[in-house]
């Protein structure tokens, strides 16, 4: 299989605008480069019922967050969204398209979590804050309109990898009862020895270089790596977890390691789905509009949420 063409067109735009290396420019820069390359290469933003944003209390500071509602009525299931950028870039409005898709398909709300990121704020102040927006969004369901025993996680790239953190830290904790975990393309391991780091290290969007700059900005010491709140695959313990879907992409640095702990989770006696999309690349799954394998990707966790709610 080569690249998709769709996914070719896309990283030819991408290329076109010119930003240097991620490793090669400040924290600052790259996040000023993702706003800028969102805006010019724009994905759909398919119509929801409501967009609303607020701060709520967090372990350091509020932490803003974006509410995502449905056009029907309620009480609706609820979804809590983890942004990707390598928990240095992202904001509010990088897992726009993803969720509005999982809102739409899934018929809930959805609330999307602006957390604190690295290097101002390393691990693990990132889980920290997804898991206490998860817990307010429980604790306030009446107030957002949900029935939070019907709770799923999700997110892309950084916010695969705090999802998969939280479901941990809710089983941990004691809740609350996560049933359902979405993971496209997620970062699992603090581990550079795969073989599809060698095989797409270069070329593909992310490469081996930018990961290990994200590494090295999260994380305070190479021991933080080995907590299994930044690598969910080191928990020594990975029963009574989430209903899991592990989204990955064929031409993604990261491709072994979602599909190492896809393995290592249902060994553990969980239920997981593990799809490797042919063709596509890193993120592929926020695209909506540009690669239709976005939506067809987003579809398929829906509709593995639904049926995990279902039980």
């Amino acid at each position: 299989m080569t690249l998709h063409p769709q996914v070719r067109a896309l990283m030819d735009q991408r290329e076109a605008l010119g930003f240097p290396d991620i490793h090669d420019i400040t924290p600052e820069e790259a996040r000023a480069n993702a706003r800028t390359g969102k805006a010019a290469i724009p994905a759909v933003a398919e119509p929801v019922g409501e967009i609303s944003e607020q701060a709520i209390p967090g372990p350091a500071d509020d932490i803003p967050i974006r509410i995502y509602r449905p056009t029907t009525e309620g009480p609706h299931p609820l979804i809590m969204l983890f942004h990707g950028g390598g928990w240095v870039v992202g904001d509010l409005d990088s897992e726009d398209s993803t969720s509005r898709g999982l809102v739409n398909r899934v018929n809930a709300v959805l609330v999307s979590v602006d957390y604190r990121m690295a290097p101002e704020n390393v691990f693990p102040a990132a889980p920290d804050d997804c898991y206490a927006a998860t817990v307010w969004a429980v604790e306030h369901a009446d107030e957002l309109g949900v029935d939070a025993s019907n709770l799923a996680v999700a997110g892309t790239s950084a916010g695969g990898n705090l999802s998969a953190a939280v479901s941990q830290m809710t089983r941990d904790r004691g809740g609350p009862v996560i049933k359902h975990q979405v993971l496209f393309c997620p970062v699992i391991d603090h581990n550079y020895t795969r073989p599809s780091w060698t095989a797409n290290a270069e070329g593909f969007g992310l490469t081996a270089d930018g990961m290990k700059w994200f590494w090295d900005q999260y994380l305070e010491s190479d021991a933080d790596g080995k907590n299994p709140y930044a690598s969910p695959i080191q928990a020594k313990d990975l029963t009574g977890l989430a209903d899991t879907t592990v989204i990955a992409a064929e031409y993604d640095i990261l491709l072994d390691e979602a599909a190492d702990y896809a393995t290592a989770l249902k060994a553990a006696g969980n239920d997981v789905t593990y799809t490797e999309y042919p063709g596509m690349v890193h993120g592929f799954n926020g695209v909506f509009g540009l690669v239709d394998a976005a939506v067809e990707a987003c579809t398929e966790a829906s509709n593995r949420i639904l049926a995990s709610f279902a039980k």
